[in-house]
């Protein structure tokens, strides 16, 4: 498998960011850490060796960002306005550094996937619905979709609001938006075994606003087994990659 161990100079962020690269070819998958993971959080938590047949096949090639969850969402001392605009500045790095480096280096000129796990998959989500001609494909696993988890109440704060897709979505009228979105593919899974009640509450809200806005989509609720762990994102991950490879859509 090719690997690369990369980084470059964010303008945005003022600091050199660090990736990683798993693959020679395909669609480009970006992946957002969990809680304050890195660029190695994936594969050291075997997620890379689960996909690898999708990776040496050239269907898919893996690039995963460092993420700066401590400064913006798990920054507790921070107010959710400083927490949302932290976040907003990783938003602009991912799509206007690392989206066209991507794109120039991999002669992708189509739009891409996200994924990740747990607070990856909150990512995950908000990327696809804010930027839903970047990203048509999204695989959000065990994620919370409600800024309110990680800033608390943000009274109306349009900064936090905007980055709350529970929030967001349902006041969502603008067609360009609405359009993508129905174009696009979305795959919202979790499991209901043990730390994953909160991620199965926000599941459920998430699944009843995309069917309010006739948003096609597949929410799945594993079994009361499948934990909020690593063991069963593994498990997922190329469980569903699969059923993307079988409808043509990688």
């Amino acid at each position: 498998m090719h690997i690369e161990h990369r980084s470059h100079w964010s303008g945005e962020l003022g600091r050199e960011m660090y990736f990683n690269v798993y693959g020679h070819a395909g669609k480009p998958v970006v992946v957002f850490p969990s809680s304050g993971g890195n660029q190695n959080e994936y594969a050291a938590f075997g997620m890379i060796e689960a996909c690898k047949s999708f990776i040496e096949r050239g269907l898919l090639r893996f690039y995963t960002p460092d993420s700066i969850d401590k400064e913006s969402w798990l920054a507790k001392g921070k107010s959710g306005h400083d927490m949302a605009q932290a976040h907003n500045a990783y938003d602009r790095y991912i799509i206007n550094e690392l989206v066209p480096l991507i794109r120039h280096e991999a002669q992708w000129g189509g739009a891409m996937m996200a994924t990740g796990c747990s607070m990856g998959a909150f990512h995950t989500i908000n990327f696809a619905l804010r930027h839903p001609d970047l990203f048509d494909t999204a695989i959000a696993l065990s994620g919370v979709y409600d800024a309110r988890f990680f800033s608390g109440e943000f009274h109306g704060d349009q900064a936090v609001y905007y980055n709350s897709p529970i929030d967001y979505l349902w006041n969502q009228n603008d067609n360009w938006f609405l359009d993508h979105y129905r174009r696009n593919h979305y795959i919202v899974a979790v499991g209901q075994g043990a730390w994953e009640e909160r991620h199965i509450a926000d599941t459920a809200r998430l699944q009843d606003a995309f069917r309010a806005k006739g948003i096609e989509a597949w929410f799945d609720f594993w079994g009361h087994d499948v934990n909020h762990d690593w063991e069963w994102w593994r498990v997922m991950m190329p469980h569903f990659l699969s059923k993307l490879e079988e409808q043509g859509m990688i």
